[in-house]
């Protein structure tokens, strides 16, 4: 009879204890990412570490390349004998920049005339065209690779009486790369080890600070395991209220445990009032029925006794329909079942549902007074809505003393139609005003035949109104009377 029967607590346990799996999930992914993250990290900063080593080393290297080249270039003199021919100290030539590998060297002047040339320079190199005064390239000579800088129109330094000051140099030197290369890889060794070092106590760090964090999920995780029908208490712990993440997740477990909470007891409740009141109308049928049964009656005494049961059987009937239309009202509610609705007068609906009561209030000498504020049409079943106003106004002029005025408004606002209940009958206690909407519940706790009603009108009339969108309110003071308050969206 309830769409909420379906919630148990078992399986909101099995939904929190699988919060479990999920603490691991994030664990190991969170863990990934940041191993990830660190080893992109490290490897960006050795292949920025490597290349301003490597250009670091090699612009030394070019200097020195330079002042070699220099240093040749003023080994270079002009002879005593022919002040015009130049010639090659070799006997002050510096020692090779790595020993045990010579250097290459080259000294031509005025692009046509070799003065010296390293013993071992070899036969096929080539140093390119032209390109300026100073040229840097890479040669592999004997599978060694050498780093060759190339400076040119250097003046001769040894300049002595008449000697021409046309003159130039073209110097060639080259040297091997080698020690360059071995300390960048020594560089990229270093930075390498002292990553992998950094990026295990990173990790370690992370994988502690991880799971510390993470503590207070699991411990959220075993409050949970513990609810079960007899425990909806979250009972969550202090670090998971004081987790800023947490915080909400704890909010809405607790919030969705109250409400199936409220929904489990409500389930109950409802099937233990519908079997009482099933139980009165079946028994006393029964008993009517036996007596009957006891001896032969006369025709009359028969007709009576059926009469009587067609009372309870009308009665019987008219509990099970109500508690029909109130499971089709919130299956309708939860969106379990569709309707074609086509825009209907609230204000003549309501009128439907005044004519059906004016002889209950006439026998009351109750009068309904019916204001409304021009049309209003809403998308609605107007069978539904008669329903609505005529367990408001029963109730109203059940209440109401006798001789007195129930009033019943229509009006709009803004978007909205309203639609007001008055009476002035004894209102409804604050204790008993926020049950009057639970099913079978009656501030009478009177179950006498005579009573009238099942309990069933509100709740059927709510869930009504939620099914189209909208809202009813109680307003109610003691020995000032109640309003009720219906509002539905004139358009969904």
């Amino acid at each position: 009879m309830t769409t909420q029967n379906s919630f148990t607590p078992f399986a909101v346990r099995d939904i929190c204890c699988g919060l479990e799996k999920v603490r691991t999930s994030i664990q190991r992914r969170l863990i990934v990412a940041i191993v990830i993250s660190q080893l992109v990290l490290a490897i960006g900063l050795i292949d920025v570490a490597v290349f301003v080593t490597r250009a670091q080393l090699r612009k030394a290297f070019d200097v020195a390349l330079q002042g070699r080249a220099m240093s040749i270039a003023a080994l270079v003199r002009y002879s005593e004998d022919e002040p015009h021919k130049l010639f090659f100290e070799s006997d002050l030539t510096p020692p090779p920049l790595e020993a045990g590998v010579p250097d290459l060297y080259e000294i031509v002047a005025n692009h046509r005339t070799l003065i010296v040339r390293s013993s071992n320079w070899p036969a096929k190199i080539d140093v390119g065209p032209p390109k300026g005064e100073r040229w840097i390239a890479t040669y592999v000579v004997n599978g060694i690779p050498y780093r060759a800088l190339r400076l040119d129109h250097i003046p001769v330094l040894d300049r002595e009486g008449d000697a021409p000051a046309s003159d130039f140099l073209r110097v060639t030197y080259a040297s091997p790369i080698d020690p360059v290369n071995q300390a960048v890889n020594n560089v990229l060794l270093y930075i390498a080890l002292g990553s992998l070092v950094l990026l295990a106590i990173s990790g370690g760090f992370a994988f502690w600070a991880l799971r510390r964090s993470l503590r207070p999920l699991a411990a959220l995780t075993a409050s949970a395991g513990a609810i079960s029908t007899s425990n909806w208490e979250l009972n969550p712990p202090e670090e998971a209220l004081g987790t800023l993440e947490l915080a909400p997740l704890t909010q809405a477990m607790t919030s969705m445990l109250n409400g199936l909470h409220r929904s489990f007891t409500q389930q109950r409740e409802f099937l233990a009032n519908a079997a009482h009141e099933l139980k009165t109308p079946v028994a006393i049928l029964k008993s009517t029925l036996q007596s009957l049964l006891q001896r032969p009656r006369t025709s009359d005494e028969y007709r009576a006794g059926l009469e009587e049961a067609l009372d309870d059987m009308a009665r019987l009937e008219k509990l099970l329909h109500s508690m029909l239309r109130l499971a089709r009202a919130e299956q309708w509610a939860a969106g379990n079942l569709r309707r074609d609705l086509t825009p209907v007068d609230v204000g003549l609906t309501c009128q439907l549902a005044i004519e059906r009561l004016q002889a209950v209030a006439q026998q009351r000498d109750i009068k309904i007074d019916f204001t409304a504020n021009g049309p209003i049409r809403l998308p609605a079943d107007p069978d539904d809505l008669e329903l609505v106003w005529s367990n408001l106004l029963e109730n109203a002029i059940r209440f109401s003393p006798m001789g007195e005025t129930v009033r019943m408004s229509v009006h709009s606002n803004n978007g909205q139609s309203c639609v007001e209940v008055v009476d002035h009958g004894p209102g409804i206690p604050a204790s008993e005003l926020p049950r009057i909407f639970e099913r079978f519940h009656r501030a009478d706790t009177s179950r006498a035949r005579d009573t009238g009603g099942y309990g069933l009108g509100l709740s059927i009339s709510k869930a009504l109104v939620e099914a189209y969108g909208g809202t009813i309110e109680p307003h109610s003071q003691p020995g000032e009377g109640t309003r009720m308050v219906v509002t539905l969206p004139v358009q969904r």
